[in-house]
């Protein structure tokens, strides 16, 4: 008897020993998470992640745990655990506050780590974008430092983006990788991207002229749409304010077939509210009946990569801005001055990926077609544009050191409008390309490149590139950028201030096309203390020859084109700090100082400065989010401050301040998480300190006269307004599993 019970006493003393093993895999997002330190409580043992984000423990008795996750620039993850026979691996997904983990394509064309990346590359992930609701990416954009959104025309509401001080059409947008947002959709077009299709938007400021062609002098902003294999089966949300403006969003993703998915979503805007806070009888901001639908399918392979991708939207708007008794009646009225936009537009986009062993050759298409039907007063401006691009990529490592990129690009547009000059352009504009990304050892690297675009007027344009980034320990880094730019100036389709007010155009002399020379100093410092965060430091300067400014001075009653003589300079410094502290709220801020001129001849043949208009010589913009995890809710405040800016000059009998004064634009948002019915609720308010300018508009009282003039915009037009909002999602039942 004793020998059994001694029996059944060492089975169970070594059942209860049992050992196993505990392993895993980290990431965030697409990527796998290398070198995080995974620790067991209450055992403290610690181990580190591999390449791969694996992770092991072995000999783990049975029993409950609490697994703890950390890793520079991530929140801290944990979780408690039972491990007992056959614990099946474990899948940690970590959440990236400081975005230096994100995979990103738009710095090198190819897919890498924000930290890995020699370009310096600024991320905005869909939290950006909730923070607080906003009506187009533009508006987005505008708390982004060193990025600042300039309204065009006070009456109608044409808008562009400037990064580091350089207008709109410097800047290259795409979606997907394809350049869609160029000349005429540049005015308006821009407004028509719902944000509920992004993934992430990638910024790149400096120049990208050397993979993406021509126009990318100043910068490019990809804005990359939601990928329907990873998307919410339904998605909806709606928002509306106190200015009656109403907005609502959809995106159904069905998954077809074990390979096959699509995403059918669309996006509407609506606003008939007539606001005149400014007094000048002319309504503060446009009346809008905008619609856009948006449809992206993905086919993957046997290993769940991307086979094809394709996508195709549609967008319609019907803007008004004007007096305040126009009606749809006087559109084209000599009497009732409004400016009345109608705008249609196709866009159809793709990527194949050819069925070779290694994957290395695919070709990126896009094609749109933009057709706008506008009255500014009684003036009309008919146009149609057509742009059809394609960029044919391959791309090969060699000896695991260097990464090359060779492209054969082609890009067709045509053009034509019912202005005095009767514009009709048919430009074809072939392109070829080269990158190497060497890594010299694992602290430098080294990217050059080279493109060359034959122009039918201009001949071959040269565009080389360089940039380097050296690592400094496992925190610090510094990237140098350098390239050139060219542009042909599209005068009709990028600036409608020709038809909006009654200044004449006059072109002095046949325009040269623009040339640039740029160069970026990028430092970057990661840190830990009172939680972690990183600091950055942008030192950048742009030359331009053959600059082609818009004259306002001149003469009230014109604008005059030329291009300068002399040179045109964009330099300053930015500094941005991206921090989350130990408690759940984060912070970010950044600082840009500028300055923006020409340098040309006077009358005695010295050399004078002058200042660019809309350019300030400080901006800063900020960013707090406080998460209250236990009741679901979350804080957000973000604005901007923006400094003196210096402005068009009018006659004495109209005369305005020549320097903007220093304001503020702030807005906060509650949202509260229904977990259980996988909604959330916000609510807020906009512009909370109520700060606009003064009217915007010259002789707005007679606007058929030599004298009006709608460029006098410097600052926000539309006063506080709050809101109220809900967001809902239904995962697919496979995403729950």
């Amino acid at each position: 008897m004793k020998t059994i019970v001694l029996l059944i006493a060492l089975l169970l003393g070594f059942n209860g020993l049992t050992q196993n093993i505990l392993e895993g895999v980290i990431r965030s997002g697409e990527s796998a998470v290398p070198f995080a330190k995974v620790v067991l409580y209450p055992t403290e043992k610690g181990v580190i992640s591999d390449e791969d984000g694996k992770f092991l423990f072995e000999n783990v008795k049975e029993g409950n745990y609490e697994i703890r996750v950390s890793s520079v620039g991530f929140q801290e993850f944990r979780q408690a655990i039972e491990v007992k026979k056959d614990f099946k691996p474990l899948q940690i997904e970590l959440e990236d506050h400081l975005e230096l983990n994100k995979v990103v394509v738009t710095g090198t064309m190819r897919e890498t780590s924000v930290a890995k990346s020699p370009v310096k590359i600024q991320v905005l992930s869909q939290k950006f974008f909730i923070a607080s609701p906003v009506f187009s990416v533009i508006e987005a954009l505008e708390t982004v430092n060193g990025v600042q959104e300039q309204v065009n025309c006070g009456v109608c509401g044409t808008n562009d983006i400037h990064i580091n001080g350089m207008e709109g059409p410097y800047t290259l947008v795409l979606i997907d990788g394809m350049p869609i947002v160029s000349g005429l959709s540049s005015v308006y077009g821009f407004n028509g991207i719902p944000t509920s299709l992004i993934d992430r938007v990638e910024i790149v400021k400096g120049p990208s002229s050397t993979l993406y062609g021509t126009e990318a002098v100043g910068g490019v902003v990809n804005i990359i749409t939601k990928n329907p294999s990873k998307s919410p089966l339904i998605e909806m949300e709606a928002n509306f304010n106190t200015h009656q403006e109403l907005k609502g969003n959809f995106a159904y993703t069905p998954k077809i077939g074990k390979r096959v998915f699509t995403s059918l979503s669309g996006d509407y805007y609506y606003n008939n509210l007539r606001i005149d806070e400014n007094n000048d009888g002319f309504t503060d901001i446009p009346l809008n009946n905008r619609l856009s639908l948006f449809n992206k399918w993905r086919i993957e392979n046997k290993e769940g990569e991307t086979v094809l991708s394709l996508a195709g939207r549609y967008y319609n708007e019907d803007r008004f801005g004007g007096v305040m008794d126009w009606t749809k009646a006087d559109r084209a009225s000599s009497t009732l001055y409004g400016e009345s936009i109608k705008t249609e537009r196709l866009e159809v986009l793709g990527s194949y990926i050819f069925p070779l062993k290694k994957r290395n050759l695919k070709l990126d298409f896009s094609a749109n077609s933009h057709k706008q039907d506008s009255w500014y007063g009684d003036v009309s401006y008919q146009a149609n544009q057509q742009v059809f691009f394609s960029n044919l990529i391959w791309s090969q490592k060699i000896k695991k050191k260097h990464y090359f990129i060779a492209g054969l690009s082609n890009r067709y547009n045509l053009y034509s409008d019912n202005t005095p000059s009767q514009t009709d352009e048919n430009n074809y504009v072939p392109g070829v390309f080269v990158q190497d990304e060497w890594d010299v050892t694992d602290e430098l690297k080294i990217l050059g490149g080279a493109r060359l675009d034959y122009h039918k007027n201009h001949g071959i344009i040269f565009s080389p590139r360089l940039s380097m980034k050296k690592q400094f320990g496992a925190f610090s880094a510094l990237r140098f950028n350098y390239g050139t730019g060219f542009r042909q100036v599209h005068l009709f389709t990028e600036d409608h201030a020709f038809v909006s007010g009654s200044r004449d155009v006059v072109i002095l002399n046949e325009l040269k096309p623009e040339r640039s020379h740029n160069a970026t100093l990028n430092f970057n410092y990661t840190y830990t203390g009172l939680g972690y965060g990183n600091f950055d430091v942008d030192v950048f300067y742009t030359y331009f020859q053959n600059k082609i400014i818009p004259d306002y001075d001149q003469d009230p009653n014109l604008i005059v084109y030329d291009n300068l003589d002399g040179y045109g300079t964009s330099r300053g410094v930015s500094v941005a700090v991206n921090h989350s502290f130990k408690f759940p709220m984060r912070l970010r801020m950044g600082a840009t100082f500028m300055q923006v001129f020409e340098k040309v001849e006077d009358e005695n043949g010295e050399m004078i400065k002058i200042d660019q208009v809309f350019a300030p010589r400080f901006s800063g913009t900020f960013g707090l989010t406080y998460s209250w995890k236990k009741a679901g809710i979350e804080f957000n405040w973000i604005g901007k401050v923006m400094g003196n800016q210096k402005l068009p000059q009018f006659d004495p009998i109209y005369e305005k301040p020549e320097v903007s004064p220093w304001f503020t634009v702030q807005h906060f948002q509650i949202t509260k998480n229904l977990k259980k019915a996988g909604m959330d609720v916000y609510m807020g308010v906009k512009n909370m300190f109520n700060y606009t300018q003064d009217s915007p508009l010259i002789d707005p009282s007679n606007p058929y006269g030599d004298d009006f003039d709608t460029s006098y915009a410097y600052g926000p037009l539309q006063v506080r307004r709050f809101f109220l909002g809900i967001r809902w999602k239904l995962d697919r039942k496979d995403d729950k599993k």
